[in-house]
């Protein structure tokens, strides 16, 4: 007799599995309720963005989740049709005429996800270049320096309010330059040693007579008001600010987890982006890139204030004996760091 008519038909046992694997994912979805609200929701696990350009990345996440909605609604209800109105009959277990060479089908499961795959990619380029692209005069710029296991952050300000300040050193020109070789070099904006290693093409953008304050942090560094590990960059709230991101040693990744947005930070390479904070608030910033056995530790702290408190910090920080820079990076030949032309 066949197993399919018996009391001990295998598709029971399969049945009460099914309805277990179903209330076991209910209850796990359910359970994850405690921290995670229907408020939440429409984020879909971002967290809440704080910078004006945020938005625009929440937007894109939010469409690509959609877009993999539909085509999974689409793939499971073809899959599903086909175990329900396709499985094998009890009484007729002949193998089912097969397609095979069908043109239009073929055609349109090559068609379709290049379809898919170009309409995301338009959004994602053209979203990349809004949220890459440069201001002519930022508000502020900050020199963001990663290093084994902490980060530098070099507040590039006219702190002191005098455009005289500081003493630079005289412009530098090789033995034997020629004429045209001479003017150029006058002609090159002149910044601190420390800062060497950034393209003419961000630093012709720095204030005058900014003498700048640091922030060194190390991994052992508290913020002092919520206890968070790492150091703690300041931000002016509504103020745009330019990030010029470099490295002293290895690869790290500059992350501020609710700015939804994050950048590799190179040795010999110069990352730069703009944000203008709109909330005020502490937040937590993280290197994302495994960089070695202390990754882990190398957090940050990103403290948003107002225009006029920010400015006071950069003052205590002067008090403190904090002024200059920090080392911006490995040191370059003027034609390595000048050789990328585009500002994206």
């Amino acid at each position: 007799m066949s197993p399919y008519g018996s009391d001990r038909s295998p598709r029971r046992p399969m049945r009460r599995k099914l309805l277990q694997a179903l209330t076991a994912g209910m209850v796990l979805a359910t359970a994850t309720g405690c921290s995670y609200t229907w408020k939440d929701f429409p984020r879909l696990g971002m967290p809440t963005p704080v910078t004006e350009e945020a938005p625009r990345i929440l937007s894109l996440w939010q469409g690509s989740w959609a877009a993999a909605l539909v085509t999974g609604i689409l793939v499971w209800g073809l899959i599903l049709w086909s175990v329900i109105f396709h499985r094998r009959s009890r009484t007729k277990v002949e193998v089912p005429p097969q397609t095979r060479y069908n043109m239009p089908i073929e055609a349109l499961y090559t068609v379709v996800p290049l379809i898919i795959v170009s309409v995301l990619f338009y959004f994602t380029a053209r979203d990349e270049s809004k949220l890459l692209a440069l201001s002519d005069k930022p508000k502020h710029t900050i020199n963001v320096v990663g290093f084994q296991w902490s980060w530098g952050f070099n507040y590039i300000e006219d702190v002191d309010g005098d455009p005289a300040t500081p003493q630079l050193p005289p412009v530098e020109v090789p033995e034997g330059a020629s004429a045209k070789e001479k003017a150029e070099a006058e002609k090159a904006p002149r910044v601190p040693k420390e800062l060497a290693s950034i393209p003419d093409k961000y630093t012709k953008d720095f204030p005058a007579g900014a003498e700048g304050v640091y922030t060194k942090g190390v991994p052992g560094d508290r913020n002092p008001q919520n206890g968070n590990p790492g150091p703690t960059l300041w931000l002016p709230k509504g103020e745009k600010v330019r990030f010029i991101l470099s490295s002293n040693d290895v690869i790290h990744s500059f992350w501020v987890v609710p700015f939804l947005f994050k950048q590799d930070v190179i040795p010999g390479h110069t990352n730069v982006f703009e944000v203008t904070p709109t909330q005020e608030g502490t937040f937590m910033g993280k290197c994302a890139e495994l960089c070695g056995v202390d990754h882990s530790r190398m957090l940050f702290n990103v403290k948003v204030v107002s225009p006029e408190r920010y400015q006071a910090h950069l003052k205590e920080l002067a008090e403190k004996g904090q002024t200059g820079y920090l080392p911006a990076g490995i040191k370059l030949t003027d034609p390595a760091r000048n050789s990328e032309t585009n500002k994206l």
